[in-house]
């Protein structure tokens, strides 16, 4: 099958293409600020910070006007809440970012649910409005989106079926986004929880990742439109060993060149649980490896972006600064990562 695009079709192809560059501009990534208030709630929780609108509201203030913060941070993925809110100049969030050099994003999935006759397995839900809500995000300012698939690895999981169900769900939700001229990230994840070897990570993620792309394909996604946010290829948080960091990156690059085309512009991966050293380790070594990329290699963090910036702000307004000056330090070193260019005399750069 070929793909033919005409009239307002080709035009949203352009505009398309158009907005995935901008995301991946060299030496840039994306920020996920997309946590539910019901996740950052749990959080806040763990700090004793008090979880409201207007917390919320701070704390993501706190990225979206950091100084230099464009110079790093390319696209941020907001949430419902946060995309609908306004800074404490009183200026809308997309507003905020638009102004200072960075793409808006919205995620729009509703969560995973549990796989009707398939117990112990999800499927994200989320698709019932789509078209609609993704035509007010684009007036609000949004120019790309996410949904999140999530897979786990077990005894007998996850099934094809599971697998199946999911990638349709990204197609469909990708068609969509395109129709709406918004690009869209697909994002499989096959989870880091369990005691796996890098070997059936692998395994799984590749299966993951061959059902997405023929659903992608069935559904006549433009491959250059879109985004793909996977996970890297690492061992369970339980596995009896763990993979090098070298390892990750063979691992994880053999499995997108066998896998992903090289029409997609770009491949963003995700934390995934891993703690912001680790992560920002393991996105260097991917990118310091020789032999054929034909994707741009970047990065769509959330934790590992934030988490050292919300222990130095503990939701006291005094804390603003240093909260921004861990988040900047923390963006420069992925940004470096994205390169290849990172090393670990980095991490000095913040205590000085």
């Amino acid at each position: 099958m070929t793909l033919v695009f005409t009239g307002d079709n080709a035009m949203n192809i352009v505009d398309l293409e158009r907005t995935t560059k901008e995301l991946l501009a060299e030496g840039k990534g994306i920020l996920a600020a997309d946590e539910t208030p019901e996740t950052l709630t749990k959080r806040f929780a763990q700090l004793k910070i008090p979880s409201t609108p207007d917390s919320r509201r701070a704390y993501r203030e706190i990225f979206f006007t950091t100084p230099d913060v464009a110079e790093s941070i390319s696209g941020v993925i907001m949430q419902d809440e946060t995309i609908r809110q306004k800074s404490s100049a009183g200026r809308p969030f997309a507003d905020v970012l638009i102004q200072n050099g960075i793409v808006p994003g919205i995620k729009v999935d509703t969560g995973a649910k549990g796989l009707a006759g398939r117990p112990g397995e999800s499927i994200t839900e989320g698709l019932d409005g789509l078209r609609d809500r993704l035509k007010e995000y684009r007036q609000i300012g949004a120019r790309f989106a996410k949904w999140r698939a999530v897979l786990h690895i077990a005894d007998g999981f996850p099934t094809s079926t599971c697998i199946r169900a999911n990638a349709h769900a990204l197609a469909r939700y990708a068609a969509l986004c395109q129709e709406q001229g918004v690009v869209p990230i697909v994002e499989p994840e096959v989870l880091m929880d369990g005691p796996h070897t890098i070997r059936r990570c692998e395994e799984v993620t590749g299966d993951v990742l061959q059902a997405t792309m023929d659903a992608l394909f069935e559904h006549s996604v433009s491959f250059e439109g879109m985004l793909l946010k996977p996970n890297m290829i690492v061992a369970g948080k339980e596995a009896q060993r763990r993979a090098s960091v070298q390892e990750v990156a063979l691992c994880t690059l053999r499995c997108l060149r066998r896998l992903v085309p090289a029409a997609v512009p770009g491949i963003v991966f995700l934390s995934g649980g891993q703690d912001a050293l680790t992560a920002t380790a393991h996105l260097n070594a991917i990118n310091q490896l020789n032999g054929p990329q034909p994707w741009t290699l970047s990065f769509s963090f959330g934790r590992a972006l934030q988490d050292e910036a919300l222990q130095e702000w503990q939701g006291k307004p005094e804390n603003v600064q240093s909260a921004q000056n861990a988040f900047s330090h923390r963006a420069r070193c992925v940004s470096a990562a994205a390169a290849g260019n990172y090393i670990d005399a980095m991490e000095e750069d913040l205590a000085a």
